[in-house]
């Protein structure tokens, strides 16, 4: 038996799998997000361990017998938070996690370097990053920094608790600015710009890799048969990828959440950090990825279904009625989905959300339309950033909330001009990934080239001839649009 932990900003997920990848119990624990300022994000990781605990109680409560032979376990997690330990293993301060903002100065100046920083980290330096906020710290809470002798990442914190040991996967690393993306292994040039040095730092191992043995105590508590072997585990999309099966360079995954992500694996180190796209190690040894991030998806629908007085489903139906006549779709507003900024390709924290081209005649069911296809073109342009550097990639899956909508798919999938696969839904997806890495760890498993394998295909989506011409042409408006307001949002964040 196998367990996955999916370490969630809003709550720990766990799932109980069998040989056959079957599963056998699952079990939720909500978190919260404490913000003491604008901007400001934190998490206390005492509020983790209580989560999990609840939830491997409940996976015993569930399946006890199956449960107390559980053989690995494997650990995801929201990525880029800053989780700092004194020299006691005790927790210094809250977690600032990986939506706190504070840190947007701290990033021009970790760049600001007589070496190419990009280059090596394979990344922009942003906020979310986990170097940026220890920059942030040394500058406000210097006391606090004084007193730091390790620097974790949520999940490999949860992992501290369960073993007693400072380990962290590669995939997960990748997302500190730290770590030397391409030889896979953390960056003495890197980590002196933070003030830290390699003994501030878990050791590194791939996420299929054994990363500590559970406690005597927690195998004692849980009542446990066996010494549990604890994996490297992933950064919570790494993970998805692996739940999802998405580890080959010809695959990748659209993920249709409140964020829009777009994720390809490749068999090199790749980047275009001049688009803001992610260049991270996979958590499969020998594998890289590549992912666009637009920070507003399925969060502007949510929205815009708020303010037009209608459901989300209700939203849906009207748009998909609306688009029957190809001259409503021609006529139709536009509208830039960055109610938040945006990461892919834009890095620009102060671009905001807007309408354009709205007439006296425009109705709540235009603006519904506008924003599904301003999300579909923020998408567009995170495939497009990666196709520069690689375009290997001819299967994409689709998941997330956003993919039990056939129309928003089939909108989707004439906008990129590429098939389209929904997958079976699952919303314990990165779970279901580690704990599939954490069957490596069982030496009675011989073939375990087959056991990160593709879930089941619901459907197939494909590019309608009648809408790809009048949508392409409407993408080209919609960049320019975004062009032209450089000056106007520069204007609007004087003020």
């Amino acid at each position: 038996m196998y367990i996955g932990i999916d370490l969630g900003t809003s709550g720990v997920k766990t799932i109980l799998i069998d040989y056959n990848q079957d599963i056998l119990a699952t079990a939720h624990s909500a978190l919260t997000v404490q913000s003491p300022q604008d901007g400001f994000n934190e998490q206390d990781p005492n509020s983790w361990i209580k989560a999990t605990e609840i939830c491997l109680a409940e996976l015993k409560k569930q399946k006890s017998k199956e449960f107390s032979n559980t053989t690995s376990i494997g650990i995801s997690g929201h990525m880029h938070g800053a989780t700092i330990i004194d020299d006691q293993g005790k927790v210094i301060r809250p977690c600032i996690l990986w939506n706190d903002t504070r840190a947007f100065k701290e990033c021009e100046e970790f760049e600001n370097q007589d070496f190419d920083v990009r280059n090596i980290s394979g990344n922009i330096a942003m906020p979310g990053f986990t170097a940026p906020k220890i920059n942030w710290l040394i500058k406000n809470e210097s006391e606090n920094f004084k007193k730091i002798s390790k620097v974790l990442l949520p999940k490999d914190y949860l992992r501290y608790y369960l073993t007693g040991e400072f380990f962290s996967d590669m995939s997960d690393a990748s997302g500190t600015l730290w770590m030397d993306i391409m030889k896979r292994q953390w960056s003495e040039q890197l980590l002196a710009i933070s003030k830290l040095n390699i003994n501030h730092m878990p050791k590194l191992v791939e996420g299929n890799q054994e990363a500590g043995m559970l406690s005597s105590k927690l195998k004692e508590k849980f009542n446990f048969n066996k010494n549990v072997i604890v994996v490297g585990g992933a950064g919570d999309n790494a993970a998805s990828a692996a739940g999802l099966g998405v580890v080959e360079e010809n695959q990748s995954f659209i993920s249709l959440g409140t964020s829009g992500v777009f994720f390809t694996p490749t068999s090199n180190f790749l980047m275009n950090t001049k688009d803001a796209v992610h260049s991270f190690c996979h958590c499969i040894p020998n594998k890289w990825h590549l992912m666009s991030v637009m920070l507003s998806a399925s969060n502007c629908l949510d929205w815009i279904s708020s303010i037009t007085g209608t459901s989300i489903s209700d939203t849906l139906k009207n748009v998909e009625n609306f688009s029957k006549d190809i001259d409503n779709i021609s006529n139709a507003p536009y509208f830039l989905p960055y109610l938040s900024g945006e990461r892919t390709p834009h890095n620009n924290p102060h671009v905001r959300g807007s309408f354009h081209f709205i007439k006296t005649t425009t109705k709540a069911t235009n603006l519904q339309y506008a924003v599904l296809e301003g999300i579909s073109f923020g998408i567009l342009d995170g495939v497009t950033s990666i196709s520069k550097v690689n375009n290997n990639f001819k299967d994409i899956f689709v998941v997330g909330g956003g993919s039990r909508s056939s129309f928003w798919i089939n909108l989707l999938a004439s906008v990129l001009n590429r098939n389209l696969h929904v997958c079976e839904q699952s919303e314990y997806g990165a779970a279901l990934g580690v704990a599939r890495l954490a069957m490596f760890a069982d030496n009675e498993i011989s073939e375990k080239e087959n056991i990160i394998k593709k879930i089941k295909i619901n459907k197939d989506y494909f590019p309608k001839d009648n809408f790809l011409n009048i949508l392409q042409k409407r993408y080209q408006i919609w960049k320019n649009i975004y062009s032209s307001n450089d000056q106007v949002i520069n204007l609007y964040n004087s003020i």
